[in-house]
């Protein structure tokens, strides 16, 4: 049931009101362990256990505050829900389903149907039916726009076949977004049309790509004439570039780091973890190193104090909006310093490690990695996924700080006369 408050609730009424909820639906256990911080809580409440709990809180409209209750949302304003989520903070109750709240949700909200919107978004909320988005293929990952994927309609079917590729999630998520190509005389960003599809079609195949941190995140995703109804199409033909933006955007927000309320940090511990690590082993004692893991610290806390300012803009009801790639930029090789830093600390252990030989099972390599070098590993990707840097540096540049546009030759060309890769 929804909490029972609105826009005239004090900030001693929302406070009382979640307190009194978590009383009543938090589990005792997770509470005591909250008391002694987040690992804590990690030790007593298993992923499973939080995932079968979860819709308790996303019933609650707690999960997303700011949204329209007919949406499980509460129609708070921003600051009435930071209230709510200084109560809450202390539990960790982290919203699942990044891909659908965070990418997803902004497509609906700004180009979806009312009928759109109250099928998918509450299943998005209580975590039930997972998104990712099919964007990048083989021939088209930082230029986007030069896409192959063809929808033909077909009456008030499109007819949809291509390929997909760094998809992630794709092997969990039920829905994607994707991005095809409706009009090939059009200019590459004219003739683009978004569309919502069924992963469970029997003509979607969804194949895993392991990274070399042995996990699977990634996968290729065919296309082989699925049919997609009209009513699955999220904005006008030939729209979909103004519509696959908001979901851009909200996908550089949601890898921006902490203070995005997103994903914090996509591959290892933080800067404040380090410290931590590094006085327990008595390397704090070292100025160089010392300063160098205080450098760390401080470059986090001025991202997340950025990423806080273009939530708040999402929490009034805005898009991310190209400031979201100030974040991304800085996110991608902050990390990347972080985990290398990381495995400094960690010296020699970071070299070498114990595996159990099974050339049958190809994640035998990878048990007992060390974290630090896990994450170091897969923050390689942080400066390419979600677009690239320079990428995002164009959209700032243009965008943000109005400097011309990159030079294109092929700019009022039809895609078909356009050379690709």
């Amino acid at each position: 049931m929804l909490l029972d408050v609105d826009r005239s609730s004090t900030d001693a009424d929302l406070t009382d009101a979640v307190t009194a909820w978590v009383g009543r639906h938090v589990p005792e256990s997770w509470r005591e362990a909250s008391a002694r911080g987040r690992a804590a809580i990690r030790e007593v409440r298993p992923l499973a256990d939080y995932e079968a709990w979860y819709p308790t809180f996303a019933e609650s409209g707690l999960a997303v505050a700011t949204w329209p209750r007919q949406y499980l949302g509460l129609d708070l304003r921003p600051n009435q829900a930071r209230v709510l989520d200084s109560v809450l903070s202390p539990f960790n109750l982290g919203r699942l389903n990044p891909l659908g709240l965070n990418n997803a949700a902004p497509a609906l909200f700004a180009y979806g149907t009312e009928e759109q919107r109250l099928r998918y978004l509450p299943p998005i909320v209580r975590n039930e039916e997972k998104w990712c988005q099919l964007f990048s293929e083989p021939g088209a990952g930082s230029d986007l726009a030069s896409l192959a994927t063809r929808a033909v309609r077909d009456g008030d079917v499109w007819v949809l076949t291509g390929q997909k590729v760094w998809t992630t999630w794709a092997h969990q998520s039920r829905f994607g977004l994707c991005l095809a190509r409706t009009d090939p005389q059009a200019p590459k960003r004219n003739g683009l049309t978004y569309f919502i599809v069924d992963l469970e079609d029997p003509r979607v195949e969804v194949r895993e790509l392991r990274h070399i941190g042995g996990e699977v995140d990634f996968n290729e995703v065919w296309l082989d004439g699925v049919e997609i109804p009209d009513t699955d199409r999220l904005g006008a033909v030939g729209e979909g570039w103004r519509a696959a933006n908001a979901t851009l955007a909200g996908e550089r927000q949601m890898v921006a780091g902490a203070g995005s309320g997103g994903v914090d940090r996509i591959g290892g511990s933080g800067a404040d973890r380090l410290i931590r690590t590094a006085k327990a082993s008595g390397q704090w004692d070292d100025p160089l190193m010392r300063q160098r893991l205080t450098s760390l610290y401080s470059e986090e806390s001025v991202r997340r104090w950025t990423n806080e300012r273009v939530r708040a803009t999402v929490k009034a009801g805005g898009t991310p909006g190209p400031a979201a790639s100030i974040g991304k930029v800085h996110q991608g090789a902050l990390n990347q310093r972080i985990q290398l830093a990381a495995t400094d600390l960690l010296g020699a252990g970071a070299l070498a490690w114990e595996v159990d030989v099974a050339p049958t099972d190809p994640e035998s390599w990878a048990r007992g990695l060390p974290y630090e070098v896990k994450g170091m590993l897969r923050s390689r990707a942080n400066t390419i996924e979600g677009g690239t840097t320079e990428v995002n540096k164009n959209v700032l540049g243009e965008k943000v700080l109005g400097l011309p546009r990159e030079p294109d030759p092929y700019h009022e060309l039809s895609w078909e006369a356009t050379p690709r890769s």
